[in-house]
């Protein structure tokens, strides 16, 4: 007998609720400014990807980050040199993030040679040993094993740089998420899991796949510790970035992070995202936008309205370089059809 279906329930009325006591501590105003730039670089690079898409230049698949710019640029705020990031296949903001050019980035995304891939990989397969990113990887889950054993590669080299694997909360289910789990903590591995909770998974609302909607304490039966974390505001995810790395470096084994947030477009670009209402996106991006919020603790700060479209406008900009990089320069020879594929 099938099981009874579960009720439908909003997914995003409690974005911001069961956090740590008390307010995330101020940024300086360079802070802010630095979250403004990169959170817009992300936000604008995804608007025209978006387009890009559209106008049949990016093909295959197209998972944008919009509206949860604040997670991955401030965990970026935490780090150090040396550290390394892992991801899913939501992971062009990681890449932008971690320093890697908007042009390498744009034009893997279109297929052309001057993509990080050699335009060999597209969206869910592009990597930098420079930048310390480890991928973009399309099998859900996966990352998270492979982020563990970033880590124990730090364990075996004896530094004291973290590995921070990022999933979402349907990759969280899976098994091999426990499997790693149990082997970060039993070996002491310096490895924070950010589960970026944007409540829908691909179309399905935690309420409805998860036991557990409490991803912090997906690790409780292992002894790793959790923490939820308003994932809509940069300074809680920086402030709770530096606790969980700090535990990591300290030799004290892996760290989970739930960064409760919300995306604004469908799983993919061909999601419709009829699972949920207009007026709930609306709702969020009114009362919670990341970016929005930065921005008026600026205003609030006296920076002027027109240093502000200053910097919108430079990050337009670079974006719009990227992507009239990414039409223009030539597609891979058909020679690279027979490179890469063995080391």
């Amino acid at each position: 007998m099938a099981a009874p279906a579960a009720p439908k329930k909003s997914a995003a009325k409690d974005v911001n609720a069961d956090k740590g006591s008390g307010p995330p501590p101020e940024f300086t105003r360079e802070q802010e400014l630095t979250a403004l730039r990169d959170m817009l670089l992300i936000r604008r690079f995804e608007e025209k990807a978006g387009q890009l898409y559209g106008m049949g230049a990016i093909g295959g698949f197209c998972h944008l980050y919009i509206g949860q710019e604040a997670v991955v640029v401030g965990m970026q705020m935490a780090l150090k040199q040396g550290d390394q990031v892992i991801t899913g296949y939501r992971d062009h903001g990681h890449m932008l993030a971690t320093g890697m050019d908007a042009k390498g980035v744009m034009a893997e995304l279109t297929g052309r040679r001057g993509g990080y891939s050699k335009g060999k990989g597209g969206s869910m397969h592009m990597f930098s040993i420079e930048k310390q990113f480890y991928g973009g990887h399309g099998i859900v889950g996966a990352q998270v094993s492979l982020g563990t054993g970033l880590a124990l590669a730090n364990r075996y080299r004896g530094n004291d740089s973290v590995a921070i694997a990022y999933f979402g909360d349907g990759a969280a289910n899976q098994g091999q998420v426990y499997e790693s789990f149990n082997m970060a903590e039993l070996w002491k591995l310096p490895v924070v899991y950010v589960i970026e909770n944007n409540r829908y998974a691909m179309g399905t609302a935690v309420t409805r796949a998860s036991a557990q909607t409490d991803f912090s304490k997906r690790g409780i039966s292992f002894n790793i510790p959790g923490e939820q974390v308003d994932g809509m505001d940069v300074r809680a995810v920086k402030a709770a970035g530096e606790k969980a790395v700090a535990w990591c470096r300290e030799g004290k084994g892996p760290y989970i992070l739930e960064m409760q947030t919300y995306r604004y477009r469908g799983h993919s670009m061909s999601d419709p995202a009829k699972y949920r209402t207009r007026e709930e996106v609306e709702k969020i991006r009114t009362d919670q936008d990341p970016i929005e919020q930065v921005r008026n603790r600026l205003l609030a700060a006296k920076v002027s309205e027109q240093d502000l479209k200053a910097i919108d406008a430079d990050v337009r900009k670079i974006v719009n370089e990227a992507a009239d990089f990414a039409q223009a320069d030539p597609e891979p020879d058909v020679s690279e059809l027979y490179t890469d594929v063995y080391r």
